[in-house]
């Protein structure tokens, strides 16, 4: 019996005992609050407890059988695991069928449970980030104890996959690590993409929120949001395959000479790609503001757009403020339309019509294939994850910064 195996088996006995101390102990509580007796519960509590009497016990030896695996303490047969877990659970059923009276507060003891159980998924959540920032960390702590941090943020020449025992014997290796186009790159699709999205999601909303009629409305805010489902990788073959040439025929008609890897084309896709996300978020947030405020700008003579640019819009100034932010945060951390479309090659340029890649890209690409995982190169990766974690956490505490002072001006 394999690992998939063994859960499978422990998972449908479980669920198979807690169904028969739930059905067991209702039961048992209806005859007794139907005899007369007052109880303490609702008969479904008394039911909830029995089968929480029966969960817990073989999920605590699973858990022990994990941990002991994890650490090699010993290593029990999977069909042993799958009967311990089992003869556990039959042992906390028969006991939480067994302690059903008047006296036991069931609900007190669910109410315990849930808030553990709500308290366990907050821990995991925080956990599971605190691990990635620390893995995140000390990777990169590793990479900068060969590289140094003032060449990679400086530097001008990234070739991670270079021969580092080389270039560190000619004193070279560093320029080689040099993020500075990274980041460039990363700027200039990035703030394409805003461009392109930030004023078409904006003026999209506030006409479905403030002059749509209700029939257009119904049609145009799904069709919108079908962009959302659209997968990545349709977009990144729409920008190699259409909107680039598009750029080049355009660019030449203009006499200028644009790279068939540009990063305008992508930064256009994927400034569409986002106006979902802003349009809907904003169209939420202005359909929020009380109506009061409109009829009160009506009553002292405004039209209907100063209404919407003096009122509406200053109220809603902190969710619009959100829903630009989660754009601009999709746009830092798009991979598939760079990659397809502006390609993989660094470049130090404020040029939209050359070639040039981002951050994200490049992670992907130094962990693809068959490399050593204790290799600058390797860990390069995770030193631009490390500075893409950093720029992400400053824009956002600037920006929740702004969102208070609006909301303490506005609201």
């Amino acid at each position: 019996m394999d690992t998939g195996q063994t859960i499978l088996s422990i998972a449908a006995g479980l669920s198979l005992l807690a169904m028969i101390a739930f059905w067991v102990a209702r039961k048992q509580a209806l005859a007794t609050e139907s005899g007369g007796v007052r109880m303490h519960s609702r008969p479904g509590q008394y039911g909830w407890y029995a089968a929480l009497m029966a969960i817990l016990p073989g999920l605590a030896v699973g858990a022990i059988a994990t941990f002991m695996h994890l650490f090699n303490l010993a290593a029990p047969a999977q069909g042993d695991i799958v009967i311990a877990g089992l003869l556990t659970a039959a042992a906390g059923a028969w006991y939480g069928m067994r302690s059903i009276s008047p006296a036991l507060r069931a609900r007190n003891i669910i109410d315990r449970a849930i808030r553990w159980f709500l308290l366990a998924a907050a821990l995991v959540s925080i956990a599971t980030t605190i691990g990635i920032v620390l893995s995140v960390l000390f990777e990169s702590i590793r990479f900068f104890q060969q590289i140094s941090i003032w060449e990679f943020l400086t530097g001008t020449n990234w070739s991670p996959t270079a021969d580092f025992s080389v270039g560190e014997a000619t004193g070279e290796s560093r320029s080689k690590f040099g993020a500075l186009p990274l980041f460039t790159g990363t700027l200039v699709i990035a703030t394409i993409a805003m461009l392109v999205a930030l004023p078409i999601g904006l003026l999209s909303a506030i006409y479905m929120a403030e002059y749509a009629p209700p029939k257009i409305r119904a049609v145009a805010k799904p069709v919108l949001e079908v962009l959302a489902g659209i997968p990545t990788v349709v977009y990144g073959f729409f920008a190699a395959l259409t909107v680039s040439p598009l750029v080049i025929e355009v660019g030449q008609a203009m006499g200028l000479n644009p790279s068939f890897t540009n990063a305008l084309a992508p930064g256009l896709v994927m400034g569409i790609m986002i106006v979902p996300f802003i349009s809907s978020l904003t169209d939420d947030v202005l359909n929020s503001v009380p109506d009061k405020l409109r009829q009160g700008s009506y009553a002292l003579g405004m039209t209907r757009a100063e209404t919407v640019k003096n009122v509406v819009i200053p109220s809603a100034a902190p969710g619009i403020v959100a829903a630009f932010l989660l754009g601009v945060s999709r746009a830092l951390g798009e991979t598939m339309i760079v990659t397809m479309a502006a390609g993989q090659s660094p470049n130090m340029s404020w040029n939209p019509l050359e070639g040039m890649t981002t951050i994200t890209v490049q992670i992907a690409a130094t962990l693809t294939g068959d490399l050593a995982f204790d290799t600058p190169a390797t860990q390069s990766a995770f030193a631009l994850g490390l500075m893409l974690f950093i720029i992400t956490l400053t824009f956002n505490y600037i920006s929740s910064v702004m969102i208070r002072r609006m909301r303490a001006r506005y609201v």
